[in-house]
């Protein structure tokens, strides 16, 4: 009985975990690491790619439990929310500090070991989504432009983690996941919107679901896909993108375009999730192009 209950205990502490690092988005973050890395690497070494794996896996982790930390209150308030460890009970508020330090420090200590430049811009990632854009939320729409600051950041982080080097070629990484996270936290924001109006956060350019934020998720749409075909052009250094490449891009940036529209003609929660899943597919397939289209150049 009693080891019954020790293995049931277990097992909730490790659902908590993965919980309050959501595990789920840690891992999508993960993803968009290697992708980096396998863009920027002359040499593709394995040891280094787990290195980045498990400290950017850290980063997110810290910077998720931190933010749980924070808007603990609010989430108790909001249905999609009011479960998590700390508002339920299943977890208090010292116990989530403490993973939230561990993984900042196992994460910066991971990440330099890979290169110094790599744990800077881990560190600067953290700081960022815990201490300007968490406390933003509740007070101004401009929490999303720095929000996608750190959410940009580990795109670039793989090439930089390759490179040890920050250029035109991480900056161009930077600039497609930037621009994307508009179009993605919006139509989720419009989705969610009741939610977390019951939190108190404002996600939405104007604060409302109106033609106003319909017409800004367009256009970053259009954009989204516009600096994501930029590397076509050969401007980008050591960042290239064959015109196969570029063609894929914009069929699948079509989808992103559409969607975003019907968005801006039904303005519906329906049209916002429909939206924000089809921004996960296209960063996700943008990234699997991006690598493909690089080796397949090479092997050619």
């Amino acid at each position: 009985m009693s080891s019954t209950i020790v293995s049931n205990n277990k097992s909730s502490f490790i659902s908590d975990l993965k919980e309050i690092t959501k595990m789920r988005l840690a891992v999508s973050v993960v993803f968009s690491s290697i992708a980096g890395y396998f863009l920027g690497a002359v040499e593709v070494d394995f040891f280094k790619i787990l290195l980045l794996a498990i400290g950017g896996y850290f980063m997110v982790g810290a910077s998720n439990a931190y933010n749980q930390v924070i808007e603990r209150d609010l989430d108790a308030l909001m249905d999609r929310t009011k479960d998590r460890p700390i508002p339920s009970g299943r977890m208090s508020v010292n116990q989530a500090m403490t993973i939230a330090v561990l993984c900042t420090i196992l994460g910066i200590i991971i990440l330099y070991i890979i290169n110094p430049t790599t744990a800077m811009f881990g560190a600067i990632s953290i700081f960022l989504y815990a201490s300007v854009y968490t406390p933003l939320k509740t007070k101004t729409p401009l929490s999303v432009f720095v929000g996608a600051i750190p959410g940009a950041i580990p795109f670039m982080l793989g090439w930089v983690a390759a490179t040890d080097d920050f250029s035109i070629e991480p900056g161009t990484l930077f600039m497609i996941q930037f621009f994307w996270q508009f179009p993605h936290f919006w139509a989720l924001g419009w989705w969610l919107y009741d939610d977390y109006k019951k939190g108190g956060f404002f996600m939405l350019p104007t604060g409302k679901r109106d033609k106003g934020t319909a017409t800004q998720t367009v256009l970053y749409s259009f954009w989204t896909v516009a600096i994501s075909i930029v590397p076509v052009f050969g401007f980008t250094g050591r960042l290239l993108l064959s015109y196969v490449g570029g063609f894929l891009i914009l069929v699948i940036g079509a989808g992103l375009i559409y969607y975003a529209f019907q968005l801006y003609k039904k303005r519906d929660e329906k049209s916002a999730k429909q939206l924000m899943f089809a921004s996960v597919s296209y960063i996700t397939l943008l990234q699997i192009i991006y690598v493909a289209d690089k080796f397949i150049r090479i092997w050619i």
